[in-house]
């Protein structure tokens, strides 16, 4: 009986342990396999894009950055992969163990088991057992020695289950072992298919990068005229900003002025109405004087009492500034700026289907890496003609054709501005309000690329915003 209390022990305990384990272990391959699926999906869309850019004449900037993108996002799937399968290891080693531990412990109950089967032949005689019951020196003894056999048979037979139920969780565990097994050699192979892609996605990637560096001169040109055009959005984009931010001191000047005259207006009329009031109160007084001492004799009438000059009225106090930022010197522009802020990292893209191509900042250009290229915003590759919509509730202030940009429309949010760059058509116009989501152009089309384009930049004053910690994560 001592023996199988710590068995009994164990059986209790470890699925307790088990189970604890398991949780931690499943939502880290939930983790997992959101991953894995999220990588998928993105290696989907880079194939999508490398084949629209394929249907071009001649290699191009967007097929090496497609090609780059799948490089960079297929090795990330084979790590994931690779944490699945230390994963897979890791429970295959677990299964080992376990199945170690209940073929001992399935040996040590066969091996008691038998030591009692033994006992029960040597002592199988009913003669026996009642001899024993009836030997007894009293009742209370013969009642005991009854229990005794009772609680005997009882335990054999708690025995024999436990040798089923082990014996059964023991097949439990092989088959899992099993199947794991088959798991990770099916895991392996996708993992040697996924490597064999990504040298294929390699060499290609070599390939079409060999061809561009061959049309440097053509492709350092393209980079001039680039930077000529965005320089002339950008200085577009300041003088509206500037204009915006003249508009507004002037309007915050004149509010300013008017409030002043408002006072000053008051200020006068009050003086006026006091003096006016002291006056009529001293006449009164004088009077009332006058009645009295014309009853009195002269030595008893008073001398004149002085009359207090007035005291000027104080100039009232001019009210503290709310924010010293002039394009939020009103309540709306104010609480748009703060509703804009609040909504960092959470706002919409302004296009329902895409990807980053161009990011915020200086960059090594895809091609001649000895080359720095500018980005003043983020440049999104998308369907051609795909809709361009507002990121945020707004105030059209420009629109305008820029040569080598397309339409570029700047919408104002309180001290901010997003400006929509390179596109085809435009559904709005200056002084239109527009909200969050609205359809405001469309996206302009690269037929070298053979995709749609539209960058967006994001202003503070005359600030630029990196744009990419505003949207919301794809």
């Amino acid at each position: 009986m001592k023996k199988i209390i710590p068995f009994v022990l164990m059986l209790w305990l470890v699925p307790a342990t088990l189970a604890a384990q398991n949780n931690g272990q499943q939502q880290s391959r939930e983790e997992l396999e959101r991953r894995k699926r999220e990588l998928q999906k993105e290696i989907d869309d880079a194939n999508e894009q490398l084949k629209e850019t394929k249907k071009s004449t001649r290699e191009s900037l967007g097929q090496l950055r497609a090609l780059r993108d799948k490089i960079t996002l297929r090795s990330r799937l084979i790590n994931n992969i690779n944490e699945e399968i230390n994963f897979i290891n890791g429970d295959i080693n677990t299964a080992l163990r376990d199945v170690k531990t209940l073929q001992k412990d399935l040996d040590t109950l066969k091996a008691q088991y038998a030591q009692l089967v033994v006992y029960a032949y040597k002592n199988r005689s009913s003669y026996d057992m009642m001899n024993f019951v009836f030997s007894a020196q009293s009742f209370n003894d013969a009642v005991k020695r009854f229990q005794y056999l009772k609680q005997y048979r009882e335990y054999r037979r708690r025995q024999a289950d436990n040798i089923v139920t082990t014996q059964e969780q023991l097949n439990h565990k092989i088959q899992n072992l099993e199947n794991q097994r088959i798991k990770r050699s099916d895991v392996l192979k996708t993992e040697q298919d996924q490597r064999a892609t990504l040298e294929e996605d390699k060499k290609e990637k070599d390939e079409v990068l060999s061809k561009l560096k061959g049309r440097e001169k053509e492709l350092v040109a393209d980079i001039n005229q680039r930077n000529k055009d965005a320089q002339k959005v950008q200085a577009a984009i300041r003088a509206v900003i500037r204009r915006e931010i003249e508009e507004a001191r002037r309007k915050a000047i004149e509010e300013e002025a008017a409030r002043r005259k408002a006072a000053e207006e008051k200020r006068r009329r009050d003086e006026e109405a006091r003096k006016a009031a002291l006056a009529a109160a001293e006449k009164a007084k004088a009077d009332a004087a006058a009645a009295n001492n014309a009853n009195k004799p002269a030595a008893e009438k008073p001398a004149p009492t002085p009359v207090k000059p007035p005291e000027p009225t104080p100039e009232p106090a001019k009210p503290v500034a709310r924010t010293e930022n002039v394009l939020e010197a009103t309540p709306e522009a104010l609480a748009l700026s703060e509703s804009f802020e609040a909504n960092r990292g959470k706002l919409p893209w302004p296009v329902d289907a895409g990807n980053i191509i161009e990011h915020f900042g200086i960059h090594q250009h895809a091609v001649m890496e000895h080359i720095q290229v500018p980005s003043d915003g983020i440049v999104i590759a998308t369907n051609k003609g795909g809709a361009v919509k507002s990121i945020f509730d707004g105030e059209v202030k420009s629109v305008v054709v820029m040569p080598g940009s397309g339409y570029v429309i700047i919408i104002r949010h309180g001290q901010y501005f997003t400006t929509y760059v390179r596109l085809q058509t435009t559904r709005v116009k200056k002084g239109d309000m527009v909200k969050t989501g609205q359809v405001i152009g469309t996206a302009s089309t690269n037929d070298i690329e053979n995709t749609g384009e539209v960058e967006l930049q994001i202003w503070k004053g005359i600030n630029k915003q990196n744009p990419e910690q505003w949207i919301r994560r794809r």
